[in-house]
């Protein structure tokens, strides 16, 4: 037996599960893992299983950019390293803000270990593969994005049973640095690719004012992974609440804009174009924003994130030989095609015409 197994048993006999039957789930590309465990009396619980050792450490919030990029990418990126006190806080403050959070049942915050509510399997993906009409299931995701986009006072440090975790600004070192994904990892993937210095240069240069708002701008709490693969219907509940949440651990301060063109121009399924517009209608009716300025950042956000997510798959694919996530790069290229069109993101454009062929764009 491991060590990691023994303190898995360790922690559910504590927690008063040691007699529950262990069902692991598929993974994903993170570092995490979850069992479903079942009670003798059959009621259902998850247990989260995240080694804080895994991963670069993340940010402090009083490290400079300098030392965040010394630390590493978590630090950056202000990724939360898979921290079990991260998912716990967020949890809490997003159940006081009303919303559906999973529950938190017992958690062991050193050793990554947690047991939480168990929102079952119907992600939105899967339920929309098996015929649930998809307009009122992302209307419900907006609605939950208003809700969150409407809570005051958002805590410097949210607090949760495992302790305080910061909440900090997706700010500019962390767009650029996403961004920068594109221009490290691409290459590898097509060499054909060759991004000089130049380029790089005219690549900063190019993004650089779209972070800077982006920063300026950040002052709503965002999930920042906010997708179908992300969200679970809970058809029970009602309103904004039938939007189950997970995953949530790396939230940040961020443009309003952010969680929305996660949640409509999905890298990994297809939303048509009309129910993008009709989503993002709604939420206009819901919230009191300048359409036209906040229809510019989100193209502009929206194209810096497809950077980060194409160079995120090169990673994937190239390093981490997971070469299933290549099927999904066209889509994510139409997006960006699509983005580059609009207004502000002329320099980002011509960077792309003159540095990226179409061969190297599927």
């Amino acid at each position: 037996m491991s060590d990691r197994e023994q303190q898995r048993l360790n922690f559910l006999k504590t927690a008063g599960l040691s007699d529950a039957a262990r069902a692991p789930l598929p993974g994903d590309a993170s570092t995490r893992r979850y069992e479903r465990l079942t009670t003798p009396a059959g009621a259902t619980v998850m247990l989260m299983d995240q080694a804080p050792s895994v991963e670069s450490p993340p940010a402090d919030p009083s490290w400079s950019p300098e030392r965040r990029k010394a630390e590493g990418w978590n630090a950056v990126a202000r990724l939360s390293a898979g921290r079990i006190e991260a998912f716990v806080a967020v949890a809490e403050n997003l159940r006081h803000a009303g919303l559906s959070a999973p529950a938190i049942v017992a958690v062991d915050a050193p050793n990554g270990l947690a047991v939480i509510e168990d929102f079952g399997d119907d992600l939105f993906a899967r339920v929309i593969e098996d015929g649930e009409p998809e307009a009122p299931l992302y209307i419900a995701a907006v609605d939950a994005i208003a809700r969150l986009h409407l809570t005051a006072a958002l805590p410097d440090v949210m607090e949760g049973p495992a302790g305080g975790w910061p909440l900090q600004t997706y700010d500019a070192t962390a767009l650029l640095g996403g961004a920068d994904l594109f221009v490290q990892w691409m290459p590898k993937l097509y060499p054909q690719l060759d991004f000089g210095v130049a380029a790089l240069e005219e690549w900063r240069a190019a993004w650089v004012p779209i972070a800077a708002m982006g920063e300026r701008k950040a002052r709503v709490l965002a999930h920042r992974d906010y997708h179908a693969e992300n969200l679970i219907w809970l058809p029970e509940r009602t309103g904004h609440r039938r939007v189950g949440l997970i995953d949530f651990q790396d939230a940040v301060l961020a443009h309003p804009a952010w969680d929305l063109h996660s949640l409509l121009q999905d890298a990994r399924r297809d939303v048509p174009a009309e129910l993008e517009a009709i989503a993002l209608n709604h939420y206009f009716d819901v919230m009191m924003v300048d359409r036209e300025a906040y229809l510019r950042d989100y193209a502009a956000l929206a194209a810096l994130n497809e950077s980060r997510i194409l160079g995120v798959f090169a990673r994937l694919i190239g390093r981490d030989d997971r070469p299933r996530y290549r099927q999904f790069m066209p889509r994510v290229w139409a997006h960006l095609d699509a983005n580059l069109d609009k207004p502000g993101l002329e320099a980002v454009a011509a960077w792309f015409r003159r540095h990226v062929p179409a061969e190297a764009r599927a």
